[in-house]
């Protein structure tokens, strides 16, 4: 191997296990499994690229009924097949785009979301190779992308909107434009995805975002767990109040 290469190979394993640390320290493994909700996961796949973490990213199938052609990460509901979110999110991933389970080293799960059809979504991350030629099943997912992770706290696209959720819980949704000149295409990325890429660049970062965000940045854990319990704790409102 030539010494640049030598150097780059170097240099993406520190990467990688800069971020490994990082993510464990935020692992809430099947903290929240408990909760009544119907349960989804989506996969984070995190690669390195150009010496830098980016987040791949998949586009809805225009054929499909439920939020057609927007972004969101490769994942879905949890089947009885399923032994636990990992495994849903892992299984999805293969459906989607050809992503063999074996090809991801799982490293956490993360704090998770309520969907706009109140299901309890865990985020999954993992890394997978560089090199991972996607195969998406095109009922299902039209494109597949991958976007610096860093973009999600520097963005040169931005903005921002009160968020109210059909619980009544108010909070604010991140919605970024990301001009892919691989593809030379543009991609809008909002709603529970952002909310999930944003709160991974944090993580892993650890720096603040040039845009405000719903956490006690020195306390990321923490008020991120007490943001999704008080959402949690709307929807289970919500649901007494329309029995």
């Amino acid at each position: 191997m030539a010494a640049a290469e030598q150097e780059a190979e170097l240099h993406r394993t520190r990467v990688q296990e800069r971020a490994r640390l990082r993510l464990r320290e935020f692992d809430v493994g099947g903290r929240f499994s408990h909760l009544p909700l119907p349960k989804a996961s989506v996969l984070l796949p995190l690669l390195v690229r150009g010496g830098t973490l980016h987040l791949l990213l998949t586009v809805r199938s225009m054929q499909l009924r439920r939020s057609p052609g927007e972004v969101c990460f490769p994942g879905g509901k949890s089947e009885a097949i399923d032994k636990d979110e990992i495994d849903t999110a892992l299984r999805e991933a293969k459906e989607e785009v050809g992503l063999q389970p074996e090809k991801v080293e799982v490293i956490c799960r993360l704090v998770p979301g309520i969907d706009k059809m109140n299901h309890l979504v865990t985020p999954v991350v993992g890394f997978i190779e560089d090199t991972f030629q996607a195969a998406p099943n095109p009922d299902e997912v039209s494109h597949v992308f991958v976007v610096p992770l860093e973009y999600f706290i520097k963005p040169l696209h931005y903005n921002t909107l009160p968020y109210k959720t059909s619980s009544g819980y108010i909070s604010r949704m991140h919605c970024f434009t990301y001009e892919d000149q691989e593809h030379k295409m543009s991609f809008r990325i909002w709603g529970l995805t952002a909310h999930f890429a944003v709160f991974l660049a944090l993580v892993i970062f650890g720096k603040r975002p040039t845009f405000e965000v719903d956490y006690d940045l020195d306390n990321l854990i923490s008020s991120a767990e007490n943001n999704f319990m008080n959402l949690y704790a709307s929807v289970r409102e919500r649901k007494k109040s329309n029995l």
